[in-house]
């Protein structure tokens, strides 16, 4: 095998694009003893791995005062749905500082999402009822 080929994995498409800071809310399917549950764990994402064997995140939550932390696989059988609840605002690619920290310094600000193509069809939309309106915005009646 060359070392230069890529290796193809299965990716899930329905993950969305995480990244480190977002708190995120992740369903996968436990195996207990001959029966099959969905579980679920909302924390911070820590860190983001990519690469050629599929990537995986790892995701951090504290649990009565013991901080717990997870890693999911990308291209994982046994996860079902993954959600983005918040996107955080960080400055670092991997955020192991926010393990030393208590619960209350841990928290991060909100990032503000750019919503270009919403506001863009808003605009447009309030000018095509501004150009429809200026014949008798200046109260000047027209008389014939």
């Amino acid at each position: 095998m060359k070392v230069g080929v890529s290796l193809k994995t299965k990716t899930d498409s329905t993950i969305p694009d995480i990244t480190p800071g977002d708190t995120v809310r992740v369903s996968y399917r436990v195996k207990e003893a001959n029966r099959e549950r969905i579980q679920t764990l909302q924390g911070l994402v820590v860190k983001v791995r990519r690469g050629g064997g599929g990537g995986s995140f790892t995701i951090r939550k504290v649990a009565y005062g013991v901080g717990v932390e997870h890693t999911f696989p990308f291209s994982s059988p046994f996860l079902e749905k993954v959600e983005v609840v918040r996107r955080g605002k960080v400055r670092r690619a991997k955020l192991y500082y926010i393990r030393r920290l208590s619960a209350r310094e841990s928290r991060l600000k909100e990032r503000q999402e750019k919503m270009v193509e919403v506001a863009v069809s808003e605009v447009s939309a309030s000018e095509g009822e501004q150009m429809e309106e200026p014949a008798n915005s200046a109260g000047v009646e027209e008389k014939a």
